[in-house]
């Protein structure tokens, strides 16, 4: 299998045809998330659905906190794992790979999550032949592994932390908002948005 190298803000990122190419416009996510931290609590960072680690590991350039990557995709992490290696980040990366919700202790906390959860609709994947169906199948309606990232955000995120979502589009920010709505247990609130034309939209959380 042919590994690719792109560059993706100051890093030099690999993976293959059997993972999701990384997406430039992703490096706004990275971003964020890195300006957020410079006043969150203290504590690490999480990064839910994270691939081959490229978003997380450039939010962490110049950060010292702990980075934990969570992916279900074996071969993904793999290729996290070489990133890693070649990011130089200053502070401890723990690369986790199976079913997110059973690789977080009951007892884990963090600061800043970063969530990128596959949001293609299942009836729509076909119309993305060039990237992996499990890396982008989002469900009947796309938000299956939204729902499932925002219940761990919930659960791990510190008081006064925040959470940078990925989403498709400006209907599954309207429907997160109502879901948040709908469980007033998860103590979250979505406090802004930004689009970046049809590639995408990131949500902030906050608690």
């Amino acid at each position: 299998m042919r590994t690719e190298l792109i560059e993706f803000g100051p890093l030099s990122i690999q993976y293959d045809s059997r993972v999701l190419q990384p997406r430039r416009w992703t490096t706004a996510q990275s971003a964020w998330a890195s300006a957020l931290l410079r006043s969150a609590p203290d504590g690490p960072v999480l990064e839910l659905c994270a691939g081959v680690g490229h978003i997380g590991l450039l939010a962490m350039v110049g950060q010292d906190r702990p980075l934990v990557l969570l992916d279900s995709s074996e071969i993904a992490c793999e290729h996290a794992a070489a990133n890693v290696a070649r990011a130089d980040v200053h502070g401890p990366v723990d690369i986790r790979c199976g079913d997110m919700a059973e690789l977080i202790g009951d007892d884990e906390r963090f600061a800043l999550i970063i969530a990128d959860p596959p949001w293609v609709p299942s009836g729509d994947t076909g119309e993305h032949v060039d990237d992996p169906v499990h890396a982008i199948d989002g469900g009947a309606d796309g938000l299956d592994l939204v729902r499932t990232c925002l219940e761990l955000i919930g659960t791990h995120l510190v008081d006064d932390g925040s959470a940078v979502l990925q989403l498709g589009g400006l209907d599954q920010v309207a429907a997160v908002s109502d879901h948040l709505t709908d469980h007033p247990e998860l103590r979250l609130r979505l406090a802004e948005h930004r689009a970046y034309d049809d590639r995408g939209v990131l949500v902030l959380l906050v608690r």
